[in-house]
C-alpha cells in the first residue's frame, strides 16, 4: 500500500525563497503568500531594516486570497506593518518575548525597533482575520 499524503503546511519553494529573498518562510495554510511588492495592490506590507549582507529587502509584502489564512515566518529587525483589505495580527518576538499586534483593515503600526525604544524584533506569524 503507497503512503498517505499528509500535509505539513510547509512553505513550497522555501529555501529557494530564502536563499534570493532573505526571508525564512515556514508554514502555512496557502491563504497568506509572499508576493512582489506593487504600490497598486491591496497588500500586507512588512518593514525591516533593510541589510544587503544577508539579503534582507526594506520591503516585504503578502497577499491574501481568503479572509482568514496565516503563515509562519522568521523575518528579522520587523519595524513597521501595514495591513491591507484585511485586519491581520502578527505575532513578533524580541528579547525572549512575544508579543502580538493588531491592526484593523488599512491599519498601519509601527513595531520594535520602529518604536521610542523598542528592542529588535523578528516577525515569527502573520494572521488574515477577516
Amino acid at each position: 500500500m503507497p503512503p498517505s499524503a499528509v500535509e505539513d503546511f510547509s512553505y513550497p519553494g522555501a529555501a529557494k525563497i530564502l536563499a534570493t529573498k532573505g526571508i525564512e518562510l515556514k508554514k502555512g495554510d496557502g491563504h497568506v503568500l509572499l508576493a512582489d511588492c506593487d504600490p497598486a495592490a491591496e497588500q500586507i506590507r512588512v518593514l525591516t531594516v533593510k541589510d544587503d549582507t544577508v539579503g534582507r529587502a526594506g520591503t516585504y509584502c503578502f497577499r491574501a486570497t481568503a479572509a482568514t489564512g496565516f503563515i509562519t515566518l522568521s523575518l528579522p529587525r520587523v519595524f513597521a506593518l501595514e495591513a491591507a483589505d484585511h485586519p491581520i495580527s502578527a505575532d513578533l518576538t524580541a528579547n525572549g518575548q512575544t508579543a502580538t499586534i493588531d491592526l484593523p483593515e488599512g491599519g498601519f503600526e509601527s513595531v520594535g525597533e520602529g518604536t521610542v525604544g523598542g528592542a529588535q524584533s523578528v516577525l515569527v506569524e502573520i494572521r488574515v482575520t477577516g
